[in-house]
């Protein structure tokens, strides 16, 4: 099995809330790693994004 394969069951809410972080790194590109909101540490620390430097920008500068 593979994380593709992988399907919440039916009675699990989607996500829908979720927080970020910008990770400044000295030796490599700054990363911004998003997470869902409002859930357990185990969630958090397994379920998340991250981004690279140069792959998002802000939200204001775009609108």
């Amino acid at each position: 099995m593979t994380d593709a394969d992988f399907q919440p069951p039916d009675t699990e809410a989607p996500i829908t809330d979720f927080e970020h972080v910008l990770v400044e790194n000295d030796d490599a590109p700054n990363e911004c790693a998003i997470f869902p909101r409002d859930t357990s540490e185990d969630v958090q620390t397994n379920t998340w994004i991250s981004a690279h430097e140069g792959s998002f920008v802000d939200l204001e500068s775009i609108r």
